[in-house]
């Protein structure tokens, strides 16, 4: 069977209007002699009202119950897709993780995949019949809803890509594909045609919001090739592949902003074994994720300058934590605010050098101050003030080339 998994996002089905043009596309691909598999997300909106709803009930909600009641959402778009189907004279039905099943392992509201039961759904498929499949969910050993986390529907298209072997997994949302930058930021913003799983896994952590960074991760792991094109237009998307399958001659592929940042630094911090770990455990505990982090040792080696950036929204706590933390001595705590972090990413700098260079000379010459530098394999990221971030793409955009 030549199957291929149709990946709908909420913004795809967030209207009748959207759903039937969903039931479109995926009778586009039956004229094509697919054998489709369909994973819906709910309608736009329709999950974060059902969380507001637990929140007014509870402030400390059930996890089971909150999986049950926001993987709701799915179940309604899943039979009104089916419905149109049904309309158009096609063989469809809703099926929900229970019924295939899908089981998963873990926590509530954070589950993983690890198994899903192909007999009914392949008979279901050569009986030439279409199921719309709730993404986003599964049961656990309990036989209890769990579901996978927010944007889990893409991590549910690439599990059911994997286990069914599909020739294609395709997801649709609201944008054309990946691109250089953020387009609502940057007007010459350009489609990424193809783009490897690692830079698009960087992206993705970086602040690009099109897929979730567990997705791509699980899509690397099976190798899975993945399409991200728009429900709206006829256009192709981006292909999200492995390095090996890529020629390309840019350095960098791609640059995101992040937008909601905040530097914590601590000065004069007593320099002694362990002392980062007592610093960063509590924080970890209270769940607070901690991003770029630098170190200056003084010169007479007995302080340390400790700085790293958080969440703007996780500062108050962050400041309450560090500040009643008896295993730490330090002589000043400084917080800042309104900062952004730049990054640029390519698997094309692991062999061309002057790639640091040319970002910072391009920052200065833009009279850009640069207060923190993280780098991988792929990736150079710096922190810079909140106000210079357009600038900064503006002027990095175009030194790289992609502008072009």
């Amino acid at each position: 069977m030549r199957i291929v998994v149709l990946k709908f996002g909420g913004t795809s089905v967030g209207t009748i209007k959207k759903i039937k043009k969903v039931a479109d596309i995926i009778e586009e691909y039956k004229k094509k002699k697919f054998k489709i598999i369909v994973i819906s997300s709910a309608m736009s909106g329709v999950t974060n009202e059902l969380i507001k709803k637990s929140r007014q009930i509870s402030n400390n909600f059930s996890g089971a119950e909150y999986d049950v009641l926001v993987s709701s959402g799915e179940q309604v778009a899943c039979s009104l897709i089916a419905g149109r189907l049904i309309h158009k004279g096609f063989k469809a039905r809703s099926w929900l993780a229970w019924q295939i099943p899908i089981f998963t392992e873990g926590s509530h509201k954070n589950s993983r995949i690890n198994q899903i039961y192909k007999n009914r759904i392949t008979n279901y498929l050569r009986e030439d019949g279409i199921p719309i499949i709730t993404g986003f969910q599964g049961i656990n050993k309990n036989e209890r809803v769990s579901t996978i986390g927010r944007g889990g529907s893409d991590a549910s298209a690439i599990m059911f890509a994997k286990f069914f072997k599909a020739e294609k997994c395709i997801i649709y949302t609201d944008v054309e594909g990946i691109y250089t930058t953020d387009p609502n930021t940057l007007n010459k913003a350009k489609k990424i045609k193809v783009i490897s799983y690692e830079e698009m896994l960087e992206m993705a952590s970086l602040g690009a919001k099109v897929m979730q960074p567990v997705s791509i991760q699980d899509a690397r792991l099976s190798r899975i090739d993945i399409e991200v094109k728009s429900s709206y237009v006829k256009r192709s998307g981006t292909i999200i592949t492995k390095r090996s399958n890529i020629v390309n001659n840019k350095t960098i592929t791609g640059i995101s902003s992040t937008h909601n940042d905040a530097k914590v630094t601590l000065v004069g911090v007593k320099d002694k074994p362990g002392v980062a770990a007592s610093i960063f455990k509590p924080l970890s505990k209270n769940l607070i994720n901690v991003d770029m982090v630098v170190q200056n040792i003084s010169a007479n080696g007995k302080e340390t300058d400790l700085t790293f950036t958080i969440k703007t929204e996780d500062l108050k706590k962050t400041k309450k934590i560090i500040e009643s933390n008896k295993n730490i001595k330090f002589r000043k705590l400084l917080l800042k605010k309104d900062v952004a972090k730049i990054s640029i990413i390519g698997v094309g700098m692991i062999t061309t050098p002057g790639v640091t260079f040319r970002m910072f000379q391009t920052l200065a010459n833009k009279r850009i101050n640069i207060q923190v530098i993280s780098t991988s394999e792929i990736k150079i990221s710096v922190l810079i003030d909140k106000h210079n971030t357009k600038k900064a793409l503006i002027a990095l955009h175009k030194e790289f080339k992609l502008d072009n």
